[in-house]
């Protein structure tokens, strides 16, 4: 009797934890699933593994062989760290993100059936290694140079046999681990910056894009602008960028709207030697500043020493402007990600995916997001 009482106990705790593996991503929150970038640091800012669905750890590289590679000493550390928080949330999952602004090597890496095989057996590698739940890929960009990494105009199709051969690659292991489904993702701009992607086909390999619908307005643009805008603005030149704009293009090639995460930020972009016209938006400027954290900008910066908050009410979106000093700063806040949850919401999009963890330390910002995505 205590035999068959055990064995019962055991086969209804497999079931249970198979159920955790197979259930919809997200599905302990609903319909929309969060998603967020930790980047390795030791030690790890704190986490609420309640409050997200994935983590994303940032990053991994390629090396020059094509290889998947952790370069940072405290990488193993901090993946046994993250995979620690699923004894406080089971169904929190694990990623490993490749790449980053940046990082090279990716073009070698999916330019033939045998640099695909190495690269894919590398990733593999890891997630078995580390007991991960997939890889992400943050290739920036495919056929662009992009900081001086390299690139070819094969890189568009490339692309998309290197996630063929991951996509395929990763069900065969989910095979040998009792059905466990391993997901792959990647982060992509909007844009200009597709072009070197087949949406459409990826589209169907993908489990979904992490959209990074921030830095429209950066060091790199000739004038300020709200860098993370859901609209446009009234004073937005047409070709701007914002994101319903990234997200209408990729719905328009054919992506369903439940794989499309809606990037946020925990951080702004400032800007000195801004024009004081219409209190800075879209002016020329003389020096890109910096990017100050979400914490950096409650503590210093918003409603203090001469920075006054604006809120464009078209764009959805706020704004510092300093008229002493014609500083600009374009940031999120609540009401901004407020806006945010509720257009996924509206749009039947999949969810929200944020950079990064350290910058909103006491989890302001991810508070949001949880409330509009999870609360009534």
């Amino acid at each position: 009797m205590l035999r068959n009482r055990l064995n019962r106990m055991a086969l209804l705790l497999a079931l249970l934890l198979a159920s955790l593996w197979l259930m919809p991503f997200g599905a302990s929150a609903g319909d929309y699933r969060i998603v967020g970038y930790v980047s390795d640091a030791q030690p790890l800012p704190a986490i609420s593994p309640d409050k997200i669905d994935v983590i994303n750890f940032a990053f991994a590289k390629v090396s020059p062989q094509g290889e998947a590679v952790l370069e940072s000493p405290t990488a193993p550390v901090s993946l046994a760290d993250l995979t620690a928080l699923r004894k406080r949330n089971p169904s929190l999952r694990i990623v490993l993100s490749v790449g980053g602004w940046g990082a090279g090597h990716f073009s070698e890496a999916a330019l033939d059936d045998a640099s695909r095989q190495r690269f894919t057996r590398s990733a593999l590698a890891l997630i078995e290694k580390y007991n991960l739940d997939g890889v992400d890929l943050d290739w920036e960009y495919p056929t662009l140079a992009g900081p001086g990494i390299s690139h070819r105009p094969d890189d568009r199709r490339h692309f998309s046999l290197l996630l063929e051969k991951l996509r395929a690659s990763l069900d065969k292991l989910g095979h040998e681990h009792q059905g466990r489904h391993y997901l792959l993702t990647i982060a992509a701009a909007d844009s200009e910056f597709v072009a070197g992607i087949e949406l459409k086909r990826v589209g169907r390999t993908l489990d979904w894009f992490n959209l990074m619908t921030y830095d429209f307005h950066t060091s790199l643009t000739p004038t300020t602008g709200h860098h993370a805008g859901l609209f446009h603005s009234q004073w937005t030149p047409a070709d701007d960028r914002s994101g319903d704009k990234a997200v209408q293009q990729f719905l328009a090639a054919g992506v369903p709207a439940k794989k499309l995460n809606l990037g946020v930020a925990f951080y702004g972009r400032a800007f000195a030697g801004v024009t004081a016209e219409h209190d800075g938006v879209q002016q020329p400027y003389t020096q890109f500043i910096g990017a100050p954290s979400w914490d950096e900008l409650n503590a210093q910066y918003i409603d203090k020493q001469g920075y006054v908050r604006h809120w464009d009410a078209k764009a959805q979106a706020p704004w510092l402007w300093n008229a002493q000093t014609h500083t600009f700063i374009s940031y999120e806040d609540p009401q901004s990600l407020a806006a945010k949850t509720a257009y996924v919401k509206s749009h039947g999009l999949g969810g929200v995916m944020y950079w990064e963890q350290s910058l909103d330390s006491k989890q302001q910002l991810l508070d949001v997001l949880v409330k509009g995505l999870r609360g009534p």
